[in-house]
């Protein structure tokens, strides 16, 4: 899967159904490994006025990835 394809899915919390955001980037080591992915809340003003920011979700973290949802364990 590339990651152009997972940034157009919705990043949801498990616990409690929390809409994060979107994946907006990806941080990849020396070797091409993927360390983790930064989820953004999707909406702009969201960001700019309620001083949300980035979240950083793992491997780990990730539960199942669905076919318009990508479910996170935070």
């Amino acid at each position: 899967m590339r990651l152009s394809e997972l940034q157009t899915k919705m990043v949801i919390n498990t616990n409690d159904g929390r809409h994060l955001g979107i994946i907006g980037d990806a941080e990849v080591t020396s070797t091409g490994q993927i360390k983790f992915f930064s989820v953004m809340p999707k909406k702009f003003f969201r960001r700019l006025f309620k001083n949300e920011t980035e979240v950083n979700v793992t491997f780990e973290q990730i539960v199942k990835i669905g076919e318009d949802v990508i479910l996170v364990d935070l």
